[in-house]
């Protein structure tokens, strides 16, 4: 008989212990992400920043409708998504956002990604939540790509979002998934 190892791999609510790990993995995303259009001048926040923001985020929650999920190789964190009540103007209150979330480059391409929208959408459905939406940076293949397999499509909907004090500005589109069942 032949014998495979298998990952232990898993997706649970995020503990304050996890905070520094989200940091990490934030600043990494969003040094891919918008390097090319933060402007130098404007101060990056650093993992150690970040992390303080997430553990505070955690600890105190604004409601019991935010909610920070990480995915784990073993004991490491190597992603994380969180999900809040959504603020666009069109929303009901049966919408949630997912507001940020990045999986580690080094192991990308191995479920983390799908194993995190699925336990968001798990999440918001048993919480009464119908719709699941996402801005993504216009253009950005990769992240649209992962989000239309999970069942996300454009519903029309953009915004300019500001990157710099000098008013430079990043166009994103939103994109909707509706939970059923």
């Amino acid at each position: 008989m032949r014998m495979s190892l298998v990952n232990d791999v898993s997706v649970r609510a995020a503990r304050p212990s996890d905070a520094p790990a989200i940091g990490a993995i934030q600043s990494t995303c969003w040094r891919e992400t918008y390097a090319d259009v933060l402007s130098p001048e404007e101060p990056f926040p650093t993992p150690a920043e970040f992390g303080r923001a997430w553990r505070a985020a955690v600890e105190e929650a604004p409601t019991p409708a935010h909610v920070v999920l990480v995915a784990c190789e073993g004991p490491r964190v190597v992603g994380f998504v969180a999900v809040a009540p959504s603020e666009d103007p069109d929303a009901d209150t049966g919408w949630r956002e997912l507001v940020e979330g990045g999986v580690l480059p080094e192991v990308r391409r191995q479920g983390h990604g799908s194993r995190l929208l699925n336990a968001a959408a798990d999440t918001v459905r048993d919480a009464g939540a119908a719709v699941l939406t996402v801005w993504v940076r216009a253009g950005g293949a990769a992240v649209t790509g992962l989000l239309s397999a999970a069942g996300f499509s454009p519903d029309g909907a953009f915004r300019e979002r500001e990157t710099d004090v000098s008013g430079g500005t990043l166009r994103e589109t939103r994109l909707l998934a509706t939970l059923s069942g």
